[in-house]
């Protein structure tokens, strides 16, 4: 067995590497940037090696730069993670001239198989099915919109080398074609160091599901079942589970054979996944193999109980495989939700900064037999940097079925804390609240039908609306008996609390009356219904458990001003709580109205302008690109609203802008 493993990666992923290696008794070796000097899997490893400055092309995928790491620390071994130098065959390469172990495939399977034209012209002459497309490399625009039309729309561009949603774009016409294929290019070059672009059908309606597939050195390879991520957005995964609750025993059985057959001959060993698109008659076709651990595997290790990271590091060593294809058994049903620092309400824009607050569910296994398990990378305090990947953690849960793992999820979700960054925990909550995915009748066109507006927050149905007017009340209430302590008695009289309560939010007042009674509090609604209600929220805390009429619930708490800020379930209002004759003069007062922005392009995230594509005097078209921002490695392209002139352009190429800086204004 090895005796020291450098990772040659970073975040989540390096944290999750360290915990198997120091499990199995191996010291480890953190890799580092100039911005990831104080980050957590550098405190967490035994040793760390500096290897250059913050972006990725510069430190992370130099080749030359993890070398000298590993002579430096003499390290026996490298596990590359996912991304970066996962997927590059000159890396390995260089590591086998160098005489340490790949924890990995073959050079020959990730040459094949990495690279997704080749990878899909195997398929194709080993009886594979596979999705119509051109294999070929493309010149240029035009050679695109030429094969685009050709296949015929909808087409996926995607980049030869790529992954992670990287480099990869969906278009509908011509010049979304054209649009395209340079934004792909360009995403590829920057993510990759590779450009390269081939282009396939589209198939609509798709489920997105893949195989995990584990080989040694000796000729076994295995499956281990499946995993759905049809929870897509911009080709994102976003919430992964597994099983899918699609597939049936046959399919799975012969989506796994298949991969399995694919593996054997590119004579794979280690871990890697095959992934499938899947129509709603449950045929499959292949779409590609990556031959590198996935960012979505803790949830086959919660339904197998299997730790894949110590398989690779085992059959990297030589090892044979300890189990066979009998043996391997879905348990239950896990969920992955991935936290991504990205404001939800400004159209998933990626956001930066510092974690002001970082606090986790408790992991391990619950009371009810579920478990909760939150992969991460990051800590209290820590900075959520622009140069890389914006997932903050993967938070899991484990059930014996998929609607109980989903509700342990949703709780999970509840007790997730983080301040300080726009991040996802809304939405991925109202996805588990969502009829259609619980249900399980899923596509990878989810995100796009049932969010075609954007996320715009979860209003609250009446029931959730009587449940949070309870809880504030519960709030006020704690408030009003710390003032009382305070305040204390004045001469003879001592401040009485009242019980009779309007709450306000959403444009909503809600009567609420606080009674007590030999089996505890209840609150009285004006139609009469009745909530027994308990907490323990005390002042100063930000998060707090009730239990509302029965049930309970983690409720995130603020104090804004005069109001309570409360978030469950993707609902965030901010309520306010007054006696009933201060509720009727609260009505009276005007509403403030916020400064009109209209004419105005405002930086939507922290980032770089690399395009301004109009001049002043312009008459620009509604859906016309205006300027390009890149941030964490995706360039996001800010287009017109609605026909206008531009007035004046406040920005040039090359600028860093924060959130909500000028870019241009018009007349």
């Amino acid at each position: 067995m090895f005796k020291k493993l450098l990772i040659a990666n970073r975040g989540e992923i390096a944290c999750r590497v360290i915990k198997t290696a120091r499990k199995m008794g191996i010291a480890t070796v953190a890799v580092y940037s100039d911005a990831d000097a104080d980050a957590l899997h550098v405190k967490l490893a035994d040793e760390a090696v500096h290897i250059g400055p913050a972006p990725s092309n510069q430190s992370y995928i130099v080749i030359d730069r993890i070398l000298e790491a590993i002579r430096k620390t003499g390290a026996d071994a490298v596990h590359p993670g996912y991304g970066f130098l996962s997927e590059n065959a000159a890396f390995a390469e260089a590591l086998e001239k160098e005489g340490v172990a790949f924890v990995g495939p073959p050079v020959g399977a990730i040459s094949a198989m990495g690279d997704k034209i080749t990878s899909k012209k195997l398929a194709a002459e080993a009886g594979v099915s596979t999705v119509p497309g051109h294999m070929g490399l493309i010149a240029d625009a035009d050679e695109a919109v030429k094969i685009s039309a050709s296949i015929g729309y909808p087409v996926m561009i995607k980049a030869s080398a790529g992954g992670g949603g990287k480099g990869m774009r969906i278009a509908w016409n011509d010049a979304e074609a054209r649009e395209g294929f340079q934004a792909s290019k360009n995403e590829a070059k920057a993510s990759f160091g590779d450009d390269r672009i081939f282009i396939e059908k589209f198939v609509t309606q798709p489920r997105h599901i893949e195989i995990q597939v584990l080989g040694d050195k000796h000729g076994t390879v295995l499956y281990l079942g499946e995993r759905e991520c049809s929870i897509q957005r911009r080709n994102q995964k976003v919430i992964e589970e597994a099983p899918s609750p699609f597939l049936d025993e046959k399919t799975r059985r012969a989506m796994g054979e298949q991969a399995v057959a694919l593996s054997k001959v590119v004579g794979y060993h280690s871990a890697g996944t095959v992934e499938f698109i899947v129509d709603g008659n449950r045929n499959f076709y292949f779409l590609e193999m990556n031959t590198r651990l996935q960012v979505e595997h803790p949830v086959t290790e919660l339904i197998t109980g299997i730790d894949l990271v110590e398989q690779m590091i085992r059959v990297a060593s030589g090892e044979k495989l300890s189990f066979a294809q009998d043996d391997v058994k879905l348990n239950g049903w896990a969920i992955e939700s991935r936290l991504y620092a990205e404001d939800p309400y400004r159209n998933f824009l990626p956001s930066i900064g510092r974690l002001s607050r970082y606090r986790p569910p408790v992991e391990g296994t619950k009371p009810d037999g579920t478990i909760v398990r939150n992969d991460t990378g990051v800590f209290e305090g820590g900075e959520i940097s622009m140069y890389y990947d914006p997932m903050v953690a993967k938070l899991c849960t484990w059930a014996p079925d998929r609607l109980t793992a989903i509700d342990a999820m949703s709780a999970a979700l509840d007790d997730f804390e983080v301040e300080g960054i726009g991040h996802n925990l809304p939405f991925l909550s109202a996805v588990m609240q969502h009829e259609r995915f619980r249900s399980g009748r899923i596509t990878t066109a989810f995100i796009a039908e049932e969010f075609a507006d954007g996320f715009h927050g979860v209003e609250p149905d009446p029931a959730s609306a009587q449940t949070l007017a309870a809880v504030a009340t519960l709030v006020h209430q704690a408030l009003q008996n710390r003032a009382v302590q305070i305040s204390g008695t004045i001469g003879n009289h001592r401040r009485v609390i009242g019980k009779d309560w309007v709450v306000s939010f959403n444009g909503t007042d809600h009567a609420v009356t606080l009674g007590t009674s030999a089996d505890g509090a209840f609150a009285v609604f004006a139609d009469g219904s009745v909530l027994t209600v308990a907490g323990d929220w005390t002042p100063g805390r930000s998060h707090a458990a009730f239990t509302i009429g029965g049930t309970a619930m983690g409720v995130k708490i603020d104090l804004a001003g005069t109001g309570i800020r409360l978030r469950w379930r993707g609902i965030d209002i901010t309520t306010h709580v007054r006696s009933p004759r201060v509720a009727e003069l609260a009505r009276l007062m005007p509403k403030k109205l916020p400064p009109d922005t209209s004419k105005m392009l405002l930086c939507p995230m922290p980032g770089v302008i690399t395009v301004v594509a109009v001049s002043e005097g312009e008459t620009v078209e509604a859906g016309q690109p205006l300027a390009t921002v890149e941030a964490m490695k995706m360039e996001n392209t800010l287009r017109a609203e609605r026909r206008g002139v531009v007035k004046r352009i406040a920005v040039t190429a090359g600028a860093s802008l924060a959130v909500d800086e000028l870019i241009l204004e018009f007349e």
